[in-house]
């Protein structure tokens, strides 16, 4: 199995990235003097206090107290593990990351087995469609090419109660894993089966473009049509989306996606020119989906069918929406006619024309308000009143902002009243309230101590140790953080890493954690200026080591009687 991932590896990959461009293509930034700020994207907010510093490549919220490194971000915003952050920010930069021998925690093993086995079953059945005139003529029949089919690693899965069994269920150790991952069924503890048979088989990655499960479609007649995995430790449908890990492949600033209903459709759309669509797995778009989305780009086109059915999905993905909608984002809705799916569509109509309805498609405010009056007189006062009845919960679900109020002015031209009336009507659904601290965004306020500024300076400066060593009688001096000023410096020196986030990432999880990223916070007078910051941390040291002889001082005076060592000890700790 694979190890724990090398510390040396997590330093240099540290050295490597900048976090303005890890929050940049998630959270618009914008430059404000030193730093970048943006609203806060960890908690609501209308006035940005949310800051990152390319020097020291950390950033913090004043508004919520969210800080870190470009890991930290990566695992708070995309909401993973320490391993899966790190395996994410290694592949934005095309890094492999290595693997030590050791053993690493035996439930990232058992992931780490799942992968293995399911890019394995992926290269069989892409192996095997080759070999299917059957499969193949089917997917010509459906108009899909070679090369789009070779782009999403399409496969077919034999007629056989036992293809992947044999292929890759060695031990029992792999019909293990094989299970886990789903790829196979247990009829008793003595007899396993292939879940998917005769089926065209395609691939579902994650975000990082490994195999977490298939959604298979049946060639000829039979139930069900399309088959998915089931839940696995690697695979969640509620929270993966089919083509979004090709997309961001094809495509390197996304600017919109479309989010259809079909494997097929995706496909269709991105061998005729759109390779921006994605599918959900058989379930409605969920809220985690759409936020996740958002993440990515500012605009969502919902693609349904025109009839009642996909009304009704399109409805659903509205109320999902609502809570993870704010400024500076969109979603709306494409209805196509009757009998078309965007498969059929867009090789009917081809790019352009396609385009040209997703740039057409309606906002979410006009579905919601054309939706809700359907089965409402708008000329009498009681379907008005039912109108607004309807819409000031939904629109309650919005966070506050330029959209909630223009929304909540566009229902008051409908019913005819006042905005002003219409907004004492709308529930609010604000973040819980978060003390701020009366402080300019951008600093914290940390008395200085010389131990506190020393330390300060090592972390937002970490080549002033190729500069300055630490006195040996420093370890004798007994005060607060001592200890940690001399970790630091001999961390820094024997890993030589003096980039300040590699630093803070060392202690993650240590007891002084804490205290580590309250002082990259601190703001230093002077430090700006590379002089005075190698003065200041000069003269830090020397007033500890004042501090010192006072203490050595007082402890051979207490004494009483002293040696002859002592008393030559003591004439020097007086010298000035």
């Amino acid at each position: 199995m694979a190890g724990r991932i090398p510390r040396q590896f997590i330093d240099d990959l540290l050295n490597r990235v900048d976090i303005v461009d890890v929050v940049d293509s998630r959270v618009a930034l914008k430059k404000k003097g030193k730093e970048y700020v943006a609203c806060c994207p960890f908690h609501g907010e209308k006035t940005p206090s949310f800051t990152v510093s390319q020097q020291k490549q950390f950033y913090h919220c004043f508004g919520c107290g969210a800080h870190g490194t470009a890991l930290s971000f990566i695992m708070e915003y995309e909401r993973l593990d320490f391993v899966d952050a790190v395996e994410t920010l290694a592949a934005d930069y095309q890094i492999e990351v290595p693997r030590e021998s050791a053993g690493s925690p035996q439930n990232q093993d058992d992931k780490l087995a799942l992968y293995e086995q399911l890019q394995k079953a992926a290269e069989l059945y892409a192996a095997e469609l080759k070999g299917s005139k059957r499969a193949i003529d089917y997917l010509k029949k459906r108009g899909l090419s070679g090369e789009i089919a070779k782009t999403f690693e399409i496969g077919y899965s034999p007629d056989n109660w036992d293809f992947i069994l044999k292929k890759l269920g060695h031990s029992p150790g792999q019909i293990k894993h094989l299970l886990k991952a789903g790829l196979l069924i247990e009829k008793s503890a003595s007899k396993q089966y292939d879940r998917f048979r005769d089926r065209i088989m395609f691939p579902i990655r994650d975000r990082r473009g490994r195999v977490i499960g298939f959604g298979g479609r049946i060639l000829d007649q039979g139930e069900p049509k399309y088959l998915n995995s089931p839940e696995t430790p690697v695979f969640h449908k509620g929270t993966e989306l089919y083509g979004l890990y090709e997309a961001r492949q094809a495509v390197r600033n996304l600017e919109r996606i479309v989010i259809v209903e079909g494997y097929m459709d995706v496909m269709a759309l991105a061998q005729h020119g759109v390779p921006y669509a994605v599918a959900t797995l058989g379930t409605a778009t969920s809220t985690e989906q759409i936020s996740r989305l958002f993440r990515i780009v500012p605009e969502l086109v919902f693609c349904y069918d025109g009839d009642a059915a996909g009304k009704k999905a399109a409805w659903r993905a509205l109320e999902n929406s609502l809570p993870v909608l704010h400024d500076g984002v969109q979603a709306r809705f494409l209805f196509l006619p009757d009998g078309e799916d965007p498969d059929s569509l867009i090789r009917q109509e081809g790019q352009q024309a396609f385009e040209e309805r997703l740039q057409s498609a309606t906002p979410l405010s006009d579905f919601m308000l054309d939706h809700l009056s359907e089965s409402l007189d708008l000329n009498s006062i009681d379907g008005r009143a039912r109108l607004s009845d309807l819409a000031k919960p939904l629109i309650g679900k919005l966070s506050s902002g330029i959209f909630k109020d223009l929304l909540s002015q566009q229902l008051a031209q409908r019913v005819g009243l006042s905005s002003q009336h219409m907004q004492q009507h709308i529930p609010h659904n604000e973040p819980a309230a978060v003390s701020r601290p009366s402080k300019k965004p951008g600093r914290y306020d940390i008395q200085i101590t010389p131990i506190r500024l020393a330390i300060a300076l090592l972390i937002q400066y970490p080549e002033l140790c190729r500069e300055h060593e630490l006195p040996e009688e420093l370890k004798q001096l007994d005060i607060p953080g001592l200890q940690l000023l001399h970790n630091l410096h001999q961390t820094i020196i024997s890993s030589q890493s003096f980039q300040p986030s590699a630093i803070l990432e060392r202690w993650r999880g240590q007891p002084d954690e804490g205290a580590i990223n309250k002082l990259m916070l601190m703001d230093i007078p002077g430090s700006d200026n590379a002089e005075q910051r190698k003065q200041a941390f000069g003269d830090a040291i020397h007033h500890l080591l004042q501090q010192y002889k006072k203490q050595r001082i007082d402890t051979l005076l207490s004494k009483g009687q002293l040696d002859a060592d002592e008393k030559a000890e003591l004439s020097q700790l007086y010298q000035p």
